[in-house]
């Protein structure tokens, strides 16, 4: 008997994960990692803010809210076991006016129904003795928020499956994917491999790679460059963990927030504005492909007539370095522009449906053999080892 071939496509953390976990529940099955760059982890693995979520903002019961929670703790968990640092530096939600009020008192409510451990609300005299150069006339103190290293995690998970008999293959694009009796064939460059199942996990280009097995355009992803600020090596101590502002529930970005890094850097940002390709990491990379394809799509049309004066204020902002940092002085007032150079930038697969409604839960389509993940936003690394289970539950139980 021959044993069962499966692919996973994407060797993001999540893509990962999910082949870490098939060999732990799948006893014999041969894996194969998929993926066209020549590393794991190439792209929102590795430009992300390295925050691992306590599980404040999410819908009760969502995906995302039961995800994050069990996520959260068996990364914790991984990370001590490999020796990954793990750093639970807090983070502190912050309202400026009334109307931030009522927005936070609607996050403890979630956050509480989540059981966020150790959560507790916080007066201005408080909020110094957390943060002592931030203000704010309440607070949201989240003690176990942490940040860690994604992308060493992401390598973790690889060595794991190659430890556990799995291959890597990388340098590797995907061409096409065709439904057949005998299995599921997918071409890579130029070579056919046949599998007995297929998972994507394909991230910026998950879209794509499902509708080669025929899944439908929705949702299409729409790509967000977050750029970054990082603070100047003396000016570290003005952030002592994570400080946020309270997000505007209409809008699934959180705002400019001050990140501490495992490096020991603090970073400032990010913004949130359309990027000119799906991989656009940088003001001048553009395709007029992937342009074109985000502005046919009657989902993003619709986001943009709603959505258009945010759009001009992030745009704003990428421009304006002062502009940007203005939205940052809200919750440090000391901080100057020249407390801060140009950091790095990250890329968000944004899924957005027909209707203009961004996909703000984890979704999963099935065709066949093939298990395709549609969405699968932040806190997706925080979540991937809990994401891993999910899929993995989903993918055999048909069996």
């Amino acid at each position: 008997m021959t044993s069962e071939r499966i692919a996973v496509i994407g060797a993001g953390i999540i893509g990962l994960a999910v082949a870490r976990r098939i060999g732990q529940v799948r006893s014999g099955a041969e894996i194969t990692v998929l993926d066209k760059e020549n590393i794991v982890g190439a792209h929102q693995t590795s430009h992300n803010s390295g925050v691992v979520h306590a599980g404040l903002y999410y819908k009760p019961n969502s995906l995302k809210a039961v995800l994050c929670r069990r996520g959260s703790v068996l990364l914790r968990e991984y990370c001590q076991e490999k020796g990954i640092k793990f750093d639970e530096c807090g983070k502190l939600v912050l309202a400026i006016n009334e109307s931030d009020v009522i927005e936070l008192n609607r996050i403890e409510e979630r956050a509480k129904r989540n059981e966020v451990e150790g959560l507790r609300r916080v007066e201005p005299e408080a909020i110094r003795e957390i943060e002592p150069h931030a203000v704010g006339i309440a607070g949201l103190y989240s003690p176990r928020t942490a940040i860690t290293d994604f992308p060493a995690v992401a390598r973790a998970y690889a060595d794991d499956i190659v430890a556990a008999g799995g291959r890597l293959v990388l340098g590797q694009e995907v061409k096409a994917i065709t439904l057949r009796s005998n299995g599921v064939a997918v071409k890579v460059s130029e070579e056919e491999k046949l599998f007995d199942r297929v998972v994507i996990c394909a991230g910026l280009q998950s879209d794509e790679i499902a509708e080669m097995v025929g899944d439908d355009k929705e949702p299409a992803i729409v790509p967000f460059r977050g750029e970054y600020y990082r603070l100047v090596p003396a000016k570290h101590d003005l952030v002592k963990g994570l400080i946020y502002p309270v997000p505007d529930p209409n809008y699934p970005f959180l705002g400019v927030h001050f990140t501490r890094r495992v490096d020991g850097g603090v970073d400032v940002g990010p913004n949130a504005v359309l990027a000119l390709a799906r991989e656009g990491y940088l003001r001048r990379d553009f395709s007029p492909s992937d342009l074109l394809e985000t502005l046919r799509w009657p989902g993003f049309q619709k986001l943009a007539r709603k959505h258009w004066k945010m759009g001009i204020s992030e745009m704003i902002g990428s421009l304006s370095k002062h502009q940007f940092l203005n939205r940052a002085r809200i919750y440090i007032p000391e901080l100057q522009d020249s407390d801060v150079v140009r950091g790095g930038a990250g890329v968000r697969a944004q899924a957005v449906d027909r209707d203009g409604s961004l996909v703000e839960d984890f979704r999963i389509h099935h065709l066949g053999k093939v298990l395709a993940v549609r969405n699968a936003p932040s806190p997706g690394a925080t979540s991937s080892l809990a994401i891993a289970e999910h899929i993995c539950d989903e993918l055999f139980k048909s069996d």
